[in-house]
Order: structure tokens, then sequence, then C-alpha cells
């Protein structure tokens, strides 16, 4: 077996673990607590990144990790795990189930794979440095769309955006088709599969957007910052994804007038 098979049978054996501990916790009475930055915080977030880490430790001490809860470790290793153990925390305490597990491994900075774990739907999104994109085993891709006023663009919230980001995303999304807000990761799987065609967002961190890269990539999609740069753990949080190279464009054309 290559390192490469070594590291995603590592990543899919982690994720059956904790996707069995999100399904516990999921639906019940937990407490959340908040963090500095207001974002809400439960025992599934601890306690699904504390079981990667260890797993990650466990089989590679020589890598990096990356993550949302625990404090980051070894960041300048040639590999380095990203992890965000439920990306959707307010839709997990909701009892929405389109939260997500994200793992991501980069090498050198650069994704190499990334996987979007949806435990309440046991689905399972798993993009390659190969140029595939995978829900649970089968291969997916994007949509068709390459014109913004034929396209359904998606966001998490309105309050992820500054006041003049804002300004941009309602002036572009009034060119979409339609506009929708709610998703979280499950957006972008959602666009890897051809249901949605582009989400633009802000105010994310790497954790957020880096196991996002491969799944949108290997499924014919095209993911970059506002001005249209690779996304990097140095990205500012400001995420442009579509569904076809036409279609970002048109998109990028708009988000890039906006001054860093």
């Amino acid at each position: 077996m290559n390192a490469f098979n070594e590291h995603l049978q590592l990543a899919n054996s982690m994720l059956d673990e904790t996707g069995n501990l999100a399904r516990r916790y999921f639906m019940q009475d937990v407490n959340v607590n908040q963090k500095s930055d207001a974002s809400p915080v439960t025992i599934a977030d601890i306690e699904i990144e504390a079981l990667i880490r260890e797993r990650i430790t466990s089989a590679y001490p020589q890598h990096g990790i990356l993550g949302e809860e625990h404090a980051s470790i070894n960041l300048s290793a040639e590999y380095c795990w990203v992890v965000d153990p439920i990306d959707g925390t307010k839709s997990f305490i909701s009892g929405m189930p389109i939260w997500g597990t994200l793992l991501a491994l980069l090498k050198n900075g650069r994704p190499l794979l990334g996987i979007v774990d949806v435990p309440a739907l046991r689905e399972r999104y798993v993009g390659t440095y190969d140029g595939r994109t995978e829900k649970n085993g089968t291969s997916i891709s994007t949509s068709s769309c390459q014109e913004l006023s034929n396209c359904n663009l998606f966001a998490t919230s309105p309050d992820m955006f500054s006041n003049s980001e804002f300004k941009m995303f309602d002036a572009l999304s009034k060119r979409a088709r339609f506009r929708r807000f709610g998703g979280d990761c499950y957006s972008y799987v959602m666009l890897a599969a051809g249901k949605v065609d582009a989400v633009v967002e802000a105010g994310l961190k790497p954790y957020d957007y880096l196991p996002i890269v491969p799944v949108v990539n290997g499924a014919g999609g095209v993911i970059t910052d506002w001005n249209g740069n690779a996304l990097t753990p140095e990205s500012n949080g400001r995420v442009i994804a579509a569904a076809t190279p036409a279609l970002h464009q048109a998109l990028l054309e708009e988000t890039s007038k906006l001054e860093p």
C-alpha cells in the first residue's frame, strides 16, 4: 500500500469512529458553551477532534495538526492534517442534519485529500489529489451551469459578511436565478454533486475551507478566494466556489472588485 492510500485508510477509519460518536450526541440534550468569538461549541466538537488527534499522533507522530478546538501542533511539517470536528455546530444543536466533520491532509500547504463526512445522513464525500470526488464510493460531478442568471447561489448566513461584503453579495445574488442561506459544509458537497451551482462566503477559517478544496475540484468545480487565488492556510477567509470555470469567472468579475 502506498503512502497516500495509507493516509486515506486512516482518514476513513477515523471518520467511521467519529461518525458513531457524533450520532450518539446528535438530537440529545448537550450543553452548549460559547467560545471567545461567540461561536458555540459542544462536547461533541471537543471529543471528535480529540479522537482524531489521538489517532493521527499515534500513526504519524511527525505530522502536523491544525484544528478548530485544540492548539495546533507542528504546522511546519511536510504533512499536516486539518480538522473541523463539527462544521455547522449551530445546525447540530438545532437538530438540522447538514453538519459534518471536515478533514484534510496537506503536503507542503497543498491539499492532497479532503473529506466531508455527514454522519446524520450517513454520507461521505472524498476528494483526492488525482482529480476525483466520490460520495459513498460513487463518483459525482458538478452541474454544467455557466451563467450567473441560471445559477442557484448559496451562503451559510448573511451574518458572515461585513457590511461591504454583504452589499456585494446582495447585488451579486440578485443577478442569480435564486439565492439561499444555510447549508454550512453541505452546500459545498451539494455543489460537488451537481445540485448547487455556486457558494460565496466570507469569514471562514482554514479548517472550514481547506478540506472542501479537493471535494469541489475533484468533482469538476472551481474554488478560490475572491480574487481567484488558490486557497491556502494563509487565505483571508473569502471563498468562491462554482460548478464550472465559466460560472466561476462570472462570479469572480464581481467579487474581485471588493477591496481587500
